[in-house]
Order: C-alpha cells, then sequence, then structure tokens
C-alpha cells in the first residue's frame, strides 16, 4: 500500500511539473507516464484519465487553500496574518500556476471541478472578508463596512487572473516567481488605500519587501 501511495503521489507531482512547464492541455498521461519511467497501465491504476489528475490537484490546492488563508486570531496579530496571506497567495500561484493560466478552460472541460471550484471560491470569499475584517477591527485599516465584500470580491480577481494577465502581456515569457510577486505587490495595493496612519509605515516595509523579492526587469515597467 505504502509503494502505491508513493507513486500516486509521484503521479501528481510530475504532472504539476508538466502541467506548469509546458501548459495543461499539451501534457496526455503517456507524456506523464514517459516523463516517470512508467507504463501508461501502472498510471492509469491510481487515476482513470488526466481529468482524475486534475481534480486531485485541484483538491490538494483546496487543501492549502483551507490551511494557509485564515483570518486573525489577535488584534496584534493582523499585520503578520496579512504577511502570511500575501505569502500564500504567491505561494499558491507559484505551485499550481498552469491552474491559473488556464482556468476557463479547465473549468470548461469538466463540469464537476467547475462546481468544486465555485464551492471552494464561496469559502475563499469568506476568509478573505474575514481577513479584511480582522484588518478593520485591529485598526490596521480603516474601511466601510458595506465595502468590504467589493474589496474581497477585487483581491481574488486579481489573485485568479494575474497569471492571465501576465500572459496577455507577454505570452512568450516565462511566468517566474519575480513576476508572480508583483502580482502580490498589487494586491497589498489594495489594502494600501485603507491603511491607517499608525499602520501605513508597516504598510511602506511590507511594499519594500515584496518589491525586492520581484527586482527589477525591462518587462517589470509595464505591469
Amino acid at each position: 500500500m505504502e509503494k502505491k501511495l508513493r507513486t500516486k503521489d509521484r503521479i501528481l507531482q510530475a504532472s504539476i511539473a508538466l502541467f506548469n512547464e509546458v501548459g495543461e492541455r499539451q501534457v496526455t498521461t503517456n507524456h506523464i507516464a514517459a516523463h516517470l519511467g512508467i507504463s501508461p497501465g501502472n498510471l492509469y491504476y491510481h487515476f482513470r484519465n488526466k481529468e482524475d489528475i486534475v481534480r486531485q490537484i485541484f483538491r490538494e490546492y483546496a487543501k492549502l487553500l483551507d490551511t494557509r488563508i485564515k483570518p486573525p486570531a489577535q488584534p496584534e496579530q493582523a499585520l503578520d496574518l496579512l504577511t502570511n496571506y500575501l505569502d500564500a497567495v504567491f505561494e499558491l500561484m507559484w505551485r499550481f500556476q498552469f491552474f491559473y493560466a488556464n482556468l476557463p478552460d479547465i473549468l470548461a472541460r469538466d463540469t464537476a471541478l467547475q462546481q468544486d471550484y465555485l464551492h471552494v471560491q464561496q469559502n475563499v470569499l469568506a476568509r478573505v472578508i474575514a481577513v479584511i475584517k480582522g484588518l478593520n477591527d485591529a485598526k490596521v485599516i480603516a474601511i466601510e463596512p458595506n465595502d468590504i465584500r467589493d474589496v474581497a470580491h477585487n483581491i481574488k480577481l486579481l489573485v485568479s487572473f494575474w497569471i492571465s494577465y501576465l500572459k496577455t502581456q507577454a505570452p512568450l515569457a516565462a511566468v517566474n516567481k519575480a513576476n508572480l510577486y508583483r502580482g502580490v505587490l498589487k494586491v497589498l495595493l489594495l489594502f494600501k488605500p485603507y491603511a491607517t496612519a499608525e499602520a501605513l509605515p508597516d504598510f511602506r516595509k511590507l511594499q519594500q519587501h515584496y518589491t525586492d523579492l520581484a527586482g527589477s526587469d525591462e518587462f517589470a515597467a509595464d505591469l
């Protein structure tokens, strides 16, 4: 049983790597099996088809969302939790970049996955709202309660389609960590206009932190 579990995990990891490298639509189960040096039959023992693999990868993605995006438990933790949230945004975009890059197409080909995605996104919206409310309660930001849901939607929208936006701006450019950190900076900038006077210096430090991680290049000037 342990060997089967290891093989299944290897298939998932190889699939994520190949999907990220060349695009999910370009990869077949035969490609995955060849990459791992196993027979297609061995792969089919663990997964019925590629859609089954994508669904399992999505379950792993959903687990990370559940564990990484949390509202602050204490007011003094609010800014630390914002940093953790931004780091989680980067981690998810980097690890599952193929999913973000081709989201509408992947969901259109699998109605069951689409329903799962919508359910997960409802939970994500609720968690982002809780993060914003926590920052508001801790006086890190000052935002009208009626605006919280719309701001949460804007954040979710930016995160969901940042990689797609990158690909429209430079179709041949590789998705790298620097450009994903620029997306994280854009998320931070959605919070920053609401920063209180007391918290603004900390926001500027955070902004500089992610700016340093993003670095600078010719392409960055247009983002």
